[in-house]
């Protein structure tokens, strides 16, 4: 949880690799947290979370009534992402949908986003507002930094 570039709080929960769950459990981190009144946008890096369990970002828009900002440093290859859902990860159809739904990847600064609840214009003063250091918002750059601290055993510094 962040104000600004400043770190407030940490939340911890738990999804499935390439499970289904990782929008309920956004939902769950989000409203049941001490922060809930004051959050403003939900920030991800990508439209997915452990390997393809995909974020439904017009559901998480429409259950906590806060936008969503998805950020990418590559714009991705959608055509292998549909490929590779389809044809290898149960469920892959399903999962499709909200990717698909979110349409293309649009260039902002120096990344890619997809947004729901907030337009180019004020995802791309988020951007400018967050981000310090390289070209990733330093929510993101922390989370990154946080996971794979817990994941590893240390952070190996890159996001």
């Amino acid at each position: 949880m962040f104000c600004g570039t400043r770190l407030e709080g940490v939340l911890r929960g738990k999804i499935r690799r390439d499970g289904a769950n990782s929008a309920k459990e956004i939902a769950r981190l989000v409203s049941g947290s001490k922060y809930a009144p004051q959050v403003q946008l939900v920030m991800l890096q990508g439209f997915a979370m452990a390997g393809f369990n995909v974020v439904d970002a017009h559901w998480l828009f429409k259950t906590l009534e806060i936008p969503v900002l998805i950020v990418a440093r590559r714009f991705p290859v959608m055509d292998g992402i549909r490929e590779a859902l389809l044809t290898k990860v149960r469920g892959g159809k399903r999962k499709w949908s909200p990717i698909k739904s979110l349409g293309e990847m649009d260039a902002c600064e120096k990344v890619f986003i997809q947004r729901v609840g907030l337009g180019f214009e004020e995802a791309r003063a988020v951007l400018r507002s967050t981000t310090i250091y390289g070209h990733i918002p330093e929510p993101l750059r922390h989370a990154h930094l946080i996971a794979g601290g817990i994941a590893t055993g240390q952070s190996r510094g890159r996001t």
